[in-house]
């Protein structure tokens, strides 16, 4: 059954409840099965880190929890809720925002008409009612500087900022409309160090204001710099699930990098 709800209608949280869980997730393509027994909680101020390589399913899970695709079999409860979403206005409407590696910003368009992009305030009801420019442009400003992102110009086109601005920008925009569940898709994965770093500190900072952050990523670096919980996905299986103190940053990346796998291909090797 498909829950619906309001942005009124969402609920508070506190640190270390359960936003979404999910249990023995799978999704069907047809015959191609994307995802197997995907156990996963996402907790309010906690980092989930997702890691995987190409094909592991990361994308397939980042569709069912934003609502653009239905899971075949297994349960995800939010809000301690059998949910199905239907569209991802559904998973919205219970707080849940995607912020996802290619951007869905119009670069020639000002900072903060991208940051109220789809949700503009307007004077009245009707369709042409007149936009408020200045309360947009006002608390735009603010809420970038709550986070501690400094503009030059709210006026600029967002086009002109770096990658890791305007992800930095997606992030404040995803907060201020009430996410409690933030999903960054690879929010690093383009970005040079530096640009990295900043996205990392904006995505502790969600954390810290209560959000329950999912961080997908490929780099065990970058997780390990702002995860509390790891999840590394291969072939649509988990392969490990382990909390920040259960795991070392050099497991991590031998599991990311094959594990057993590689040891064997390494014995192989030393023996040619």
């Amino acid at each position: 059954m498909t829950q619906t709800a309001s942005h009124d209608s969402i609920p508070t949280s506190k640190a270390g409840d359960t936003l979404i869980e999910m249990e023995g997730v799978g999704k069907f393509y047809g015959a191609i099965r994307a995802l197997s027994g995907i156990n996963l909680r996402v907790s309010a101020g906690e980092v989930t880190c997702v890691l995987g390589d190409n094909g592991a399913g990361k994308s397939t899970l980042i569709k069912i929890m934003s609502g653009l695709h239905s899971y075949s079999e297994g349960s995800m409860r939010v809000d301690g809720e059998q949910t199905h979403f239907g569209s991802p206005r559904e998973a919205l409407n219970h707080g849940i925002a995607t912020v996802y590696q290619d951007l869905a910003v119009v670069a020639l368009m000002e900072v903060w008409r991208n940051f109220f992009l789809g949700s503009e305030l307007k004077s009245g009801r009707y369709p042409f009612a007149p936009l408020k420019v200045n309360e947009m442009r006002e608390i735009a400003d603010t809420e970038l500087r709550k986070m501690g992102i400094a503009v030059k110009d709210i006026n600029q086109p967002i086009g002109t900022l770096s990658g890791g601005q305007r992800q930095c920008v997606a992030i404040a925009r995803a907060v201020y409309f009430g996410a409690r569940v933030l999903i960054l898709d690879e929010p690093t994965a383009a970005l040079g160090v530096k640009q990295s770093g900043v996205v990392l500190k904006y995505t502790a900072a969600a954390r810290d204001a209560g959000l329950g952050v999912v961080f997908i990523t490929h780099n065990p670096h970058h997780a390990f710099m702002v995860g509390d919980h790891f999840i590394i996905l291969k072939l649509g299986q988990r392969v490990l699930d382990k909390k920040r103190s259960e795991v070392t940053l050099e497991e991590l990346t031998t599991e990311m990098a094959g594990g057993d796998e590689l040891a064997e291909l390494s014995h192989e090797l030393k023996r040619r």
